[in-house]
């Protein structure tokens, strides 16, 4: 018995050893990630980054960039969240314990874990290329492709947070509110929703920080453009593909230019990912 044991305590601090270890060298890894990013980037900055277009090559800026990259996104979570919480929410409360609703949280894993290259190419198969042909090519790749590309990234992160959030709130929640005579509708988009309501913004944003750094797909939809184009229908620059193009060149100068966007991205999603989690702590304060 004693040695059944001292064997279960010496296989507990092994494995809590391999913890600590697999966990150090991840976190360590992340942290020289974080350096490298911050000590070339913040070198790259100046004014003339944020009020210069790329036209300009490596005496340019990122201005039409950066507005890009906002746009792309903006379109991208505006697709994205009305769908996503609304797909979400009947999972939770109309879909939840049925063959239907498991089957489809099982093919929102598989998008959710599915390259985003490929998503970029269903765009661009579904969307460039018809608007390429009823257009008589005026309008081929475009703000409004990279962003439906991207709301397809994002859309299984909000409707997976959305569905876990609201199967967290406590089942006599709904019991109160029912045996009040409150309809199931009503129920759900008045206390349930409000109830979760930190958790489904955590999500959105979480799923914003996700889509901020995807290239792949805007290659395929949205292009580039050296100009600042502020139509959804234009070719529009974004930063992580300014970042591709300017690291696999091989001036000096138009590297130190992909650092500073690479900083610039890094500190918006680590600024996206700060405030899902206040919002997040703050709701769980207030139900303590």
């Amino acid at each position: 018995m004693e040695t059944l044991y001292l064997r279960r305590r010496f296989t507990n601090a092994l494995a809590i050893l391999l913890s600590l270890v697999a966990t150090a060298i991840g976190l360590g890894f992340l942290a020289w990630i974080l350096w490298d990013t911050i000590q070339q980037g913040i070198a790259a900055l100046n004014l003339k980054l944020f009020t210069t277009i790329t036209a300009y090559g490596d005496t340019g800026g990122l201005s039409n960039a950066m507005v890009g990259s906002l746009i792309i996104n903006a379109i991208g979570i505006a697709i994205a969240t009305p769908i996503g919480v609304a797909a979400g929410t009947w999972l939770a409360e109309y879909a939840n314990r049925t063959r239907l609703g498991e089957s489809i949280r099982f093919l929102n894993d598989i998008l959710l874990s599915a390259p985003s290259i490929v998503l970029g190419l269903f765009v661009y198969t579904i969307v460039v290329l018809p608007s390429t042909t009823l257009t008589h090519g005026n309008t081929t790749f475009s703000g409004l492709a990279g962003g439906i590309a991207l709301a397809l990234i994002a859309l299984p992160v909000i409707v997976r947070t959305t569905d876990e959030m609201l199967r967290l709130v406590p089942a006599t929640l709904r019991e109160a509110a029912l045996s009040l005579g409150i309809p199931q509708w009503k129920l759900t988009m008045q206390v349930l929703v409000r109830a979760a309501r930190s958790g489904i913004i955590t999500g959105v944003l979480l799923a914003l920080a996700r889509i901020s750094g995807e290239t792949a797909p805007l290659l395929f939809t949205a292009f580039g453009n050296n100009y600042m184009a502020l139509s959804p229908l234009d070719k529009m620059a974004s930063l992580p593909q300014v970042i591709y193009q300017y690291a696999n060149d091989p001036g000096e100068a138009m590297h130190a230019l992909a650092w500073a966007g690479a900083f610039v991205v890094t500190m918006f999603v680590l600024l996206l990912s700060l405030a899902s989690r206040l919002a997040f702590s703050r709701n769980k304060v207030s139900h303590d």
